[in-house]
């Protein structure tokens, strides 16, 4: 008995620090800024992962787990049955390297960035958008 209230404790605490630095990293990205002579050794590594992992699936979602509308535009897909890759920027470490390069790929920063076969269609009310036109689904 003892031992599961040990594991139970230790699955809370886990989930609790988990929480945390989720939060940490949030408030990161709302505070902090890349150092220019850092940014540029990062880019270009950082650009290629970026365009691997858009090349990689054909929908891709540039996401944050806690954005109303990354969960906007991943519904349009979930509705039309269609898989998609979500990359959630808030699980990463590299968040603001990538966010910079979907800047300079997409002319946008923000969350979510949503790629159809290598095609940026834009941000959450884009996509919803192009699916209550129909025109989504002419895309694929």
């Amino acid at each position: 008995m003892m031992d599961y209230v040990v594991e139970f404790v230790i699955r809370e605490v886990m989930s609790l620090v988990s929480d945390i630095r989720k939060k940490i990293r949030r408030a990161q990205d709302l505070f902090s800024f890349p150092i220019s002579s850092t940014k540029k050794s990062i880019m270009p590594a950082t650009r290629d992962l970026v365009n691997e992992l858009i090349a990689k699936d054909s929908i891709v979602i540039f996401s944050k787990t806690y954005c109303p509308y990354c969960k906007m535009a991943k519904q349009v897909f979930e509705s039309l049955k269609k898989p998609y890759t979500a990359i959630e920027l808030d699980d990463r470490e590299d968040a603001q390297d990538i966010q910079e390069v979907l800047g300079e790929i997409t002319g946008a920063k923000t969350v979510p960035r949503v790629f159809l076969n290598g095609e940026c269609l834009g941000g959450g009310t884009d996509v919803k958008k192009l699916f209550e036109s129909g025109e989504l689904e002419k895309k694929f």
